[in-house]
């Protein structure tokens, strides 16, 4: 049992034929990933061909003529910002269950009105400004380097995209593995947060301890720590970014900013602590954190 992406996740991917779009679209399928489609506006009826494995892609030009042609349970969003959202809905309407937007920089307004919108479906979606979700061995989905990733049993939950690979390239070194790492993206208007990608790692029997990684800005990682506190079955170590921020200064990501007194990495530390959970000091100890919780 795998989180959200398995070996049977058959992949669409909007935006192919842009340089980013196709070259994580190769990238995902060397590493296994099952891309039935693609889909870009004007250029149904092309293909997108892949040297390394052969295949040959077809494209469309919207959302419901490739889900009904191939059948895709997911979809990986490369469109440019100001068009990402409407492909979100698009995705949402067209009835596809998991969407993985990549693209950084959507207006936070353009966001909420997805939001909105997804509230109104069945759909999932993870991002944006993120990048993406790999279940090792069986399906990548994103711009991670699929090679640092092993099969195993500990859960990664990310704002920030380059942290989750420092945590996984830490396990993988000890030799542990990953069951499935998800990068939830550090955007303030977002699909899937902490909380989600906790219950379904608490759910998964493959999961057994899980790296949670967050950073200033915003209240997710404390309401998170009381989540863990009353209903978390498996050992939690987490990794707070940006302890040295100075207030009002935004960090790297839309998110992470300190404002009102509110987000700082101090609380979040101590709403963590106080909760039980391991809180490594620095990025470098994140895996050796989660050994004092857990023994693989």
């Amino acid at each position: 049992m795998a989180v959200l992406v398995d070996s049977n996740t058959r992949l669409l991917v909007q935006g192919i034929t842009g340089s980013a779009g196709g070259f994580h679209t190769r990238q995902c399928m060397a590493y296994g990933t099952n891309v039935v489609a693609g889909c870009t506006p004007g250029k149904g009826g092309q293909s997108f061909s892949d040297e390394g494995t052969g295949k040959e892609v077809p494209i469309f030009d919207t959302v419901r003529q490739a889900v009904a042609a191939t059948q895709p349970n997911a979809t990986m969003i490369f469109v440019p910002p100001p068009f990402a959202a409407d492909a979100i809905m698009e995705a949402a309407d067209a009835g596809i269950p998991l969407i993985i937007c990549i693209t950084e920089g959507i207006p936070v307004a353009d966001m909420v009105r997805a939001k909105t919108f997804l509230a109104n479906t069945s759909s999932r979606l993870i991002g944006p400004n993120c990048p993406g979700i790999i279940t090792p061995g069986a399906c990548k989905i994103g711009i991670m380097p699929g090679h640092i990733h092993q099969v195993g049993h500990v859960g990664v939950v990310s704002r920030s995209g380059t942290l989750t690979y420092e945590a996984v390239g830490q396990l993988s070194a000890r030799n542990i593995g990953q069951s499935t790492c998800i990068g939830i993206g550090g955007d303030p208007v977002k699909g899937t947060d902490f909380i989600d990608a906790l219950s379904l790692f608490n759910d998964d029997p493959d999961t057994h301890a899980v790296i949670m990684i967050g950073e200033i800005g915003g209240s997710a990682e404390e309401e998170a720590a009381a989540w863990i506190a009353e209903n978390m079955k498996k050992p939690v170590a987490a990794f707070i970014a940006g302890l040295t921020a100075p207030p009002g200064r935004r960090m790297g990501h839309a998110g992470a900013i300190i404002s009102g007194g509110k987000g700082t990495g101090q609380g979040k530390v101590a709403a963590l602590e106080s909760n039980g959970i391991a809180v490594a000091p620095t990025p470098g100890d994140m895996a050796e954190t989660l050994l004092k919780v857990w023994q693989p």
